[in-house]
């Protein structure tokens, strides 16, 4: 399966989140002096506008600022490396593993998976996501923001 059909699902996975787990009704319009055009709903990865970080690169193609309730992002860990200790927080986020092998954490428990996989994690639950490959670890991060 091409990388590419992998994004359109986790971009279906984030419209799932939205209207499984949302309790409010969607809003109609667009953040504060946010204009919303093809040019700018359209974002293909460049590796030179990704950040980089201390265990590889991240890349929003929606972040808060930009999207009204929902954020999309792509991290790609160096292998034996993970973006943060495990943690909690009241957003619940899905995970989508495009390439590589990832451990994930999910209290107080492991399992390892490759692509094609999702983690989902819970409000207020302890999760990590760690590269235990030999390869760079790819995935999709997709959270509501709770603002």
């Amino acid at each position: 399966m091409k990388t590419t059909t992998l994004i359109k699902t986790a971009i279906a996975f984030l419209f799932f989140q939205q209207f499984a787990f949302s309790q409010e009704p969607k809003k109609d319009t667009a953040p504060a002096g946010q204009q919303y055009t093809i040019e700018n709903c359209v974002n293909h990865f460049e590796l030179d506008k990704a950040t980089k970080t201390k265990s590889g690169y991240q890349y929003w193609f929606a972040d808060k600022n930009f999207t009204q309730e929902n954020t999309l992002k792509m991290s790609i860990v160096e292998p034996g490396k993970s973006t943060h200790a495990p943690h909690h927080h009241i957003e619940e986020e899905l995970f989508y593993i495009l390439e590589g092998t990832a451990e994930f954490f999910l209290d107080g428990k492991t399992v390892t998976a490759g692509p094609n996989t999702s983690f989902y994690c819970p409000s207020n639950v302890e999760h990590g996501i760690k590269n235990v490959g030999n390869t760079d670890l790819k995935y999709l991060v997709i959270k509501k923001d709770l603002k």
